[in-house]
């Protein structure tokens, strides 16, 4: 006689089975036309005021790995399979976490060993199934949607063609609003190739539809350490081409040239880096004397720092946890570590929740900030044994320690905000005491000895574009300011810019707002005459000193 309650179970585990995750793309806001308030030619940006140089003391050192066997040795086939090989046939079999298809018959397969050819003939490419392109390019084309402002840019300068002759080597996160912004560069004249700076953000469809149309594109979502190596190489070691400027998002890509090909990297006309990780990077090598190209530091202008790390991240914070641990946060106590533009964005978005959100600092006027919107600021080490969540977003390292994690209680979660996946010390975890287990895509369960569970997302790596999506209109104004950043390093006149750090010019900044206004039907107040004389401004701008805190 059998057990109902055995037969039950599996009844339970059949029917789970059979439930696929439905696709579900919102309607997009139809384009919109920019405003007379922001007609300006490419010519008169880059005839603008000069990117002003930057010379900030670096308080935390970010060591560049001079031995290390990321850098020290090229990347082998040995073990580039792990990680996509940990992920279930459950996790990549539907559309999973940040939206991206996957084609379950070739999960098993590296894509460095398959040969796949494009409807052009060419192979220069490394991507998880080239089948896959028509369904990413209707990935990119409900992007560009909510990105007129960078389409209205693109249509501008396209008749300029002012980055031809450009060839333009990418590392950035690659997704549909990185690819809209990829085919832009190339209308605008640009030959580009591009690869990951993460292994587990990358929209296998959206890479696959570039592949289709000529970029060289060598990335996929679930590499492993190897294969991301190995994939910066192709992008700069090709027969025939070599790349005279860099758009970077960590500082891996620059310093990968940097190390293995210093000659190439001496050609270089310029850099564009957009990341906090990777400008600690730049500064180190302007310091030591080492940088011998201008580069363009992105993360600090206005519309970096005040849109996508805040507004963005308030957004895709909730989308990254609801989405790998369908937890409810009203009541949860959730630490905070950094109170930086990012974390501002991840505390209002939790407050709003109804979770108790302290913070952790290391700068005075950011705890103050915190304190006068009414979070409480702690130490770690005295709320490690309450607190239900850490999300880490400091741009440092081992910000959360292997000692503090065993201190924490059964069922807690930990996650990463940043770039970088130093902040949580997840090396320390890999042992042979600790038990993980995979519960679904970019979600794992470290088990200790006793049976306590940490929640651990996206191996400690970051979290909303690992595991979910961000907000496309945000990514816009990203987006405008990286390639406006190209644009103005690439036709800078030979003395502008030195062998050193810049900031963005504040006309370019105005310039990028002004293109996404009229999304809100936004009119701007213009001074008059006996105004601007007033306050000494030119009436287009800019309308802000270079040391003006936004």
């Amino acid at each position: 006689m059998s057990d109902p309650a055995v037969e039950l179970k599996l009844e339970v585990k059949q029917a789970s089975k059979e439930v696929k995750e439905s696709e579900n793309v919102a309607e997009k806001y139809s384009a919109m036309t920019v405003s007379k308030n922001s007609e300006i030619t490419m010519g008169e940006l880059s005839s603008a005021a000069s990117a002003v140089p930057t010379h900030k003391p670096v308080k935390k050192q970010i060591q560049f790995v001079e031995d290390k066997q990321e850098f020290s040795r090229f990347p082998t086939k040995a073990g580039r399979r792990s990680l996509s090989r940990s992920i279930s046939q459950s996790s990549t079999d539907s559309y999973g976490s940040a939206a991206s298809y996957t084609d379950s018959s070739d999960d098993e397969t590296s894509p460095r060993d398959k040969t796949q050819v494009n409807s052009r003939g060419s192979s220069d490419f490394c991507v998880k199934s080239i089948k896959q392109a028509e369904f990413g390019r209707r990935e990119i084309e409900i992007a560009e949607q909510d990105m007129s402002a960078l389409i209205s840019l693109r249509k501008r300068a396209q008749s300029e063609k002012p980055l031809a002759g450009a060839k333009i080597v990418g590392c950035t996160h690659i997704t549909a609003q990185t690819a809209v912004l990829i085919e832009t560069l190339m209308a605008l004249g640009a030959q580009c190739r591009w690869t990951a700076c993460n292994i587990y953000s990358t929209q296998n469809e959206v890479a696959s539809a570039l592949s289709e149309k000529g970029v060289a594109v060598f990335a996929w979502k679930g590499e492993s350490e190897d294969d991301f190596w190995w994939c910066i190489d192709r992008c700069v070691n090709t027969e025939g081409w070599q790349p005279n400027m860099i758009l970077d998002d960590g500082g891996d890509l620059t310093h990968w040239m940097y190390k293995k090909y210093p000659n190439v990297f001496k050609k270089i006309r310029g850099i564009v880096e957009e990341s906090v990780t990777g400008v600690h990077r730049l500064y180190q090598l302007s310091k030591a004397g080492k940088l011998c190209v201008p580069a363009m530091n992105v993360n600090d202008s206005v519309t970096k720092q005040k849109f996508d790390n805040l507004y963005c991240c308030r957004e895709s914070i909730l989308d990254g946890l609801k989405r790998t641990t369908d937890v409810m946060f009203g009541g949860k106590q959730v630490a905070v570590c950094g109170y930086g533009e990012v974390g501002k964005g991840c505390c209002a978005a939790l407050k709003a929740l109804g979770s108790v959100v302290c913070i952790t600092e290391i700068d005075p006027i950011c705890a103050l900030q915190a304190c006068m919107d009414g979070f409480r600021v702690v130490q770690l080490n005295e709320v490690i044994r309450q607190v239900d969540v850490i999300v880490t977003c400091t741009g440092n390292k081992n910000v959360v320690t292997r000692d503090q994690l065993d201190r924490m209680k059964n069922g807690s979660i930990v996650c990463n905000m940043g770039h970088s996946n130093t902040e949580i010390d997840v090396a320390s975890l890999r042992t042979s005491e600790l038990t993980w287990e995979r519960v679904r895509s970019q979600v794992d369960h470290v088990i200790w000895p006793d049976g306590k569970r940490v929640i651990l997302l996206a191996e400690g790596r970051l979290l909303n574009l690992s595991c979910s999506t961000v907000p496309t209109f945000v990514l816009s104004i990203t987006a405008t300011t990286q390639a406006l950043a190209l644009i103005e390093l690439y036709n800078a006149p030979e003395g502008r810019y030195k062998q050193d750090v810049y900031l963005l010019p504040k006309k370019m900044d105005e310039y990028v707002a002004s293109l996404h206004l009229t999304t809100f039907d936004a009119h701007l107040t213009e001074l008059s005459d006996d105004q601007a004389k007033y306050l000494g401004l030119n009436k287009n701008g800019p309308f802000k000193p270079n040391y003006y805190r936004y």
